[in-house]
């Protein structure tokens, strides 16, 4: 009788393996070792924080910091914590990422699908803008929100990300659209659709991948920006990431450290949520052309 046919099984248990799972490991404790020992400082009191031993949990937990940080804390002349710069976030973070990927993906459609005359010529502009420096853009940009009258105010600071975002978020979607079957497009055409009911009726059910990847890079990037908040808008009007600048670097009564920790979890939550929420589509999105030539 013959024995089984094929490979040999490999053992779940080598040293490859071994080695791997234990690399892995170790770079997970290390970017995961900051984020415990903010969480555990936001818990604790001041009392026990000035007894050391950062690593440890509270003794006693309370969420006062947090709810300093969220309402009470100083940030300026003004003393309502964090809640302001959230809303203010949010006011630029939605019409942002909407009008952005919105423009973006009609650009990259038609880059990909419909050749016009200079299409390329655009195409490059595009991509030229995308490597430009932010800091080389900052005085010219300036000026030009003065002469539109919107320098201080969120829609200034709305049209600067969505201005920003274009060239990356049109490289994606051209790169999407153009590893989609052109005999799909082309069926489509010989039915009679045109620009927009190809786009509306065919590309946009198949997209949800690359809009998925559109709105975590945009949401990642426009909720952390610090730079352009602090330049563009005024105090009223400063996005949360400015906001917990001022607190943390506050040289008024006692370095509260557990405010700070809070302040800083309760910044970079939006982000978080966004992306474990829709991490898979993520990097589908990836995987499906957002990287291809």
């Amino acid at each position: 009788m013959d024995g089984p046919r094929g490979r040999r099984p490999r053992r779940t248990v080598s040293r490859a393996n071994i080695f791997l799972y234990g690399t892995l490991l170790v770079v997970s404790l290390y970017y995961l070792l900051p984020l415990w020992v903010m969480v555990m400082t936001s818990l604790k009191g001041m009392p026990e924080i000035r007894m050391g031993n950062i690593f440890s949990p509270p003794v006693e937990i309370t969420f006062q910091p947090w709810v300093k940080a969220w309402a009470e804390a100083c940030t300026g002349i003004n003393c309502d914590g964090l809640s302001r710069g959230f809303w203010n976030s949010v006011r630029i973070l939605v019409p942002s990422v909407v009008l952005s990927i919105a423009v973006a993906s009609v650009n990259g459609y038609a880059l990909a699908n419909w050749k016009f005359k200079g299409s390329e010529v655009f195409f490059t502009i595009l991509m030229i803008g995308a490597f430009i420096p932010y800091q080389v853009m900052i005085y010219p940009i300036v000026i030009v929100l003065r002469e539109l009258g919107l320098f201080g105010s969120l829609w200034g600071l709305v049209l600067v990300h969505t201005i920003f975002g274009m060239p990356i978020l049109t490289l994606l979607f051209r790169n999407y659209f153009a590893s989609v079957p052109e005999e799909l497009f082309k069926a489509a055409r010989v039915d009679g659709a045109g620009f927009w009911r190809i786009f509306l009726q065919i590309m946009l059910p198949m997209s949800l991948p690359i809009f998925v990847v559109a709105i975590i890079l945009q949401v990642t990037g426009i909720w952390n920006d610090f730079l352009f908040g602090v330049i563009y808008t005024r105090p009223e009007n400063y996005p949360m990431t400015v906001q917990l600048n001022n607190i943390v670097n506050s040289v008024q009564g006692v370095k509260e450290y557990n405010v700070n920790m809070a302040a800083t979890l309760l910044t970079g939550l939006v982000p978080l949520v966004v992306y474990f929420a829709s991490g898979k589509l993520f990097v589908r999105g990836i995987a499906a052309g957002a990287v291809k030539g």
